[in-house]
């Protein structure tokens, strides 16, 4: 990322980066490969596609300070997994076959990590 366009990101926007990395090599430490990082589309967006074997893992990431207002994992309401869900079916579509996939989040809450895998139910 340019030096322009990381001094124009919000405290709130860096400590998602931050969280994001945090996140990206914790699974990476654990075996899974990363396929693409901050997948957008019209319908919604994912933080991280990796590939565990022969699935696509689509990651949610997201942090907390705390775990006051239930948390980090609390946070990925319906609309939010509504979201997801969206924009996998988007990626999926520009891939030849259809593999197999799951929706995992890592929840981060001060300097605690939680990997909650199948987090989101299809």
């Amino acid at each position: 990322m340019a030096l322009r366009s990381l001094l124009r990101r919000t405290a709130r926007q860096r400590t998602g980066d931050e969280g994001e990395d945090r996140a990206l090599a914790y699974l990476q430490a654990q075996g899974l490969q990363l396929v693409q990082r901050n997948f957008r589309c019209k319908g919604g967006e994912i933080d991280l596609i990796l590939r565990e074997g022969s699935t696509i893992v689509f990651v949610e990431v997201r942090a907390r300070v705390s775990s006051a207002y239930g948390g980090a994992a609390a946070s990925v309401t319906p609309a939010k997994q509504r979201r997801l869900l969206v924009a996998a079916q988007v990626w999926l579509q520009g891939q030849s076959g259809l593999p197999a996939c799951r929706f995992d989040v890592v929840a981060l809450e001060g300097d605690r990590l939680q990997w909650l895998r199948n987090a989101i139910e299809a």
